[in-house]
């Protein structure tokens, strides 16, 4: 499935194929999670088994969800792009012990998001936060963070 992803995105396959590809493998591993978790367990059964059965019943409650990607042209069927758009407040969490005050967590999360934000966009941070001081000190409006 990933590597029929990778040539839509690549542009090799198309749309329609990648769709018509992807039905086979979303109704094997329905069928997959389908059969594991009519497997009989107890109530408070924590072995392998028993986890297994119950992630599968648990992955069969949003099973449609888990194939979005395939329906919906843009949307990707991974998160790594939400990983790489947190790394950057997890490390800043990791390298500094976080804040010691809410006045300061409130600064780090409005700073966080600015940044992410920015970089997303290609926008310069620098800039940015010139550009918010200065329209503070002069009582104009600042900057917007919303794409251009």
């Amino acid at each position: 499935m990933f590597r029929l992803w990778r040539r839509v995105r690549d542009g090799t396959l198309s749309w329609s194929s990648f769709q018509l590809l992807v039905d086979p493998l979303r109704e094997k591993v329905k069928s997959l999670l389908d059969s594991t978790s009519e497997y009989k367990i107890g109530t408070q059964e924590k072995t392998p088994l028993g986890k297994t059965v119950r992630t599968c019943r648990q992955l069969l409650k949003v099973e449609p969800a888990l194939w979005l990607f395939a329906s919906v042209e843009g949307i990707e069927p991974t998160n790594n792009a939400a990983e790489r758009a947190i790394r950057p407040a997890v490390l800043w969490r990791k390298n500094s012990f976080g804040s010691q005050s809410e006045e300061g967590s409130l600064f780090v999360s409005r700073m966080l998001t600015i940044v992410t934000s920015l970089r997303s966009q290609k926008r310069n941070v620098l800039t940015f936060l010139t550009e918010s001081i200065r329209a503070s000190r002069q009582g104009s409006f600042s900057p917007s963070l919303l794409p251009v």
